[in-house]
């Protein structure tokens, strides 16, 4: 588990989130936002005020990233690229999350590394962590300003176009239909979505065709979302162009990975990103190590 209880017995009353900065070398800021979530306990009781006193017996929840082993593919002193597997989250949903990408930056490079920008859990491919504050503050910004470029690789339904510029609003809005969960649809009140995307390849025998996707925003969902409004939903995809009772029995985890393949085509989001191109006092252009082809066919059919 990468949340872990520290125990303590303060015996003179003390300021909490003093208490934290000099016990475990946090920043004022780190500490007290932490107690304002709920992670100290004291004699029994959640401590709230992030300004007060406290003495006693206390508890105090932290994460203890834990590595599975994942190495980077790519590092300098300011940051590492990783491949994220298909599945795994970036960051913790909750305390009960047994893995995620922060548990591998943490146990790398510390407590001060981080995810600089956000990929879907089933999105396999390049992950940029900053290994410091100052790196992520740049990095952020470079993501922020757009001036990362990121390109994807997808398997789509269907004979794609050679190329084609999508350019239509997207909405994150609470969807009622599917029992108010957040989605994200096209909608003249969304905001400006643009994406580029280049046919690489057409498998007549699956009606398939792997893709080169370029987004020029960054919404979240935006090229699954894109793809299926030109009606070449991903291989995979178990929200965008299903039917509501298969989003939902997805959603609460009642799919057998035989029938989300054949309400899909595929056991997971057929997704990747495979390139990251940027500059940070050098120019870096870095490819995932993944051969996706490879592991995209896996991926459309149940292992014997």
């Amino acid at each position: 588990m990468p949340f872990v209880v520290k125990e303590f017995e303060v015996k003179e009353k003390t300021k909490a989130f003093l208490f934290l900065m000099k016990e475990m070398g946090y920043t004022q800021k780190e500490a007290q936002r932490l107690i304002s979530r709920g992670r100290l306990q004291v004699n029994g009781e959640v401590m709230k005020h992030t300004a007060g006193y406290f003495e006693g017996r206390i508890s105090f929840i932290c994460f203890e990233g834990i590595s599975r082993g994942l190495k980077p593919v790519f590092e300098t002193p300011d940051f590492a690229i990783y491949d994220k597997p298909s599945g795994v989250l970036v960051h913790p949903q909750n305390r009960n999350t047994q893995y995620s990408m922060i548990d591998e930056a943490h146990a790398a490079y510390g407590r001060n590394s981080n995810i600089t920008h956000r990929i879907d859990q089933e999105t396999s491919g390049l992950l940029l962590i900053s290994k410091h504050k100052e790196s992520e503050r740049t990095l952020k910004m470079l993501f922020e300003n757009r001036e990362i470029k990121k390109s994807y690789l997808a398997l789509v339904h269907g004979e794609f176009p050679k190329t084609l510029e999508v350019d239509v609003p997207l909405l994150r809005k609470e969807d009622e239909s599917t029992v108010v969960r957040m989605v994200v649809k096209v909608h003249e009140e969304g905001k400006v979505s643009q994406t580029g995307f280049k046919r690489l390849c057409y498998y007549p025998e699956l009606d398939m065709s792997l893709v080169e996707c370029y987004p020029l925003t960054g919404r979240q969902h935006q090229i699954r979302v894109h793809l299926f409004h030109v009606k070449h939903p991903i291989v995979g995809d178990p929200i965008y162009g299903q039917e509501e009772k298969d989003v939902l029995r997805f959603l609460d985890k009642e799919l057998s990975p035989q029938e989300r393949i054949k309400m899909s085509g595929a056991k997971r989001l057929l997704l990747h990103a495979n390139e990251l191109c940027f500059e940070h006092e050098s120019k870096f252009c870095i490819r995932s190590k993944v051969d996706f082809v490879e592991e995209a066919f896996s991926e459309l059919r149940i292992e014997e």
